[in-house]
């Protein structure tokens, strides 16, 4: 039987997924089906929201809903996605969640991968426990992904285990709120664990996936993320992997209840306003605007350091001590498009502060 494993929010949670099928199950020929999102935010992709199938080429067909992104699957400009490359990279198949048409959507496309797979369980991985939020809360950056899919996930009749890695690595929950929202560990990742997906996360944009690692390969400290939110402890909690109920999850996370009838994107975007306040996409669609209008500074470094040494400066004085490379390109006016030169500039001028893959304030 095929492993069947739901990346709940996309991006990051897919290269832990990989990382998860790996240490729980070997490395064996028979790899995971992950399913996921291609929705990378405007630091990789510059159009709003999540992809569908009609914004690819080269996708192959699983079921009649369900698509498969294979190493030669493009995206079609200006559209951009990770995925093709992670499936170049790893052994797994990757398959693409569609939310055009809401939770009912995503259910469907389930239900057919299950009778297609007939997988032993279905395994939900969310990395940083934003699954587990209500969708009230004042840290809470992006509900939506992960609440759409919880509540097509639980109106499916298949076994599920939901399992949250790295509580509070994704800088949106706390991990003193979540603590008491999670069920048993059922694995610790290592050093060895990080191992399969090394090379992705050299250049894979997920802040949370890389807290993720560092903390299995023994970074400890407090990290700063994107926009400067709420600094992220790097714990011995964090390479944890906590199992949680699904429908207790579903009970708490308002969203995802709100969800569970939707039949397309555009009425997910009215519940997330109307129960969270605001819609992600339209504060990505406002970025697109701005971000259009950004100036590209040219990466000399020369003129980069200082602007670094002052930042690192004043991180030190907030008690930060790690950083990822999204946040210094965000932190040195730098556009999205430019965060992969920075990060060679960086690790090639100051080797002793790559700490991978975060970077290490100088003391």
């Amino acid at each position: 039987m095929t492993r069947l494993i739901v990346a709940v929010g996309g991006g990051g949670d897919a290269v832990a997924a990989a990382m998860l099928d790996a240490a729980l199950y070997g490395d064996g020929d028979r790899r995971a089906v992950i399913l996921t999102y291609a929705w990378d935010r405007l630091l990789i992709d510059p159009v709003p929201g999540p992809r569908g199938p009609e914004n690819f080429t080269g996708l192959e067909p699983l079921t009649s809903t369900v698509w498969r992104v294979p190493a030669q699957a493009r995206p079609i400009a200006p559209a951009s996605s990770t995925l093709p490359r992670l499936a170049a990279e790893l052994p797994h198949t990757f398959a693409l969640i569609d939310p055009r048409h809401g939770a009912e959507g995503i259910t469907r496309q389930l239900e057919e991968l299950v009778r297609r797979l007939e997988p032993e369980a279905v395994d939900l991985l969310d990395v940083g426990g934003d699954v587990l939020a209500r969708g009230d809360e004042p840290t809470l950056q992006s509900p939506l992904a992960d609440a759409l899919t919880l509540a097509a996930c639980c109106q499916v009749n298949a076994p599920l285990r939901l399992l949250v890695a790295g509580p509070g690595l994704d800088g949106e929950l706390p991990l003193d709120d979540l603590r008491g929202l999670l069920g048993p560990v059922v694995h610790t990742f290592t050093a060895e664990d990080v191992e399969p997906v090394g090379s992705v996360l050299e250049w894979h944009p997920s802040e949370a996936a890389g807290m993720l690692a560092a903390t299995a390969r023994g970074v400890r400290g407090t990290c700063e993320v994107r926009d400067a939110g709420p600094p992220v402890p790097l714990t011995d909690e964090g390479p944890a992997v906590h199992e949680v109920d699904p429908d207790e999850a579903l009970s708490r996370n308002q969203l995802a209840r709100a969800l569970m009838t939707t039949a397309t994107l555009d009425e997910v975007e009215a519940l997330s306003r109307g129960v969270c306040g605001f819609s992600e996409i339209d504060r990505e669609r406002d970025e697109a605007l701005r971000l259009e209008e950004q100036a590209v500074v040219e990466l000399d470094a020369g003129a980069l350091l200082p602007r670094l040494d002052r930042f690192e400066a004043e991180a030190r004085s907030r008690g930060i001590t790690h950083t990822t490379f999204r946040r210094l390109t965000e932190a040195l006016s730098l556009s999205g498009t430019q965060r992969e030169a920075l990060r060679h500039l960086l690790i090639s001028s100051r080797p002793e502060q790559y700490a991978a893959p975060l970077w290490r304030i100088q003391p």
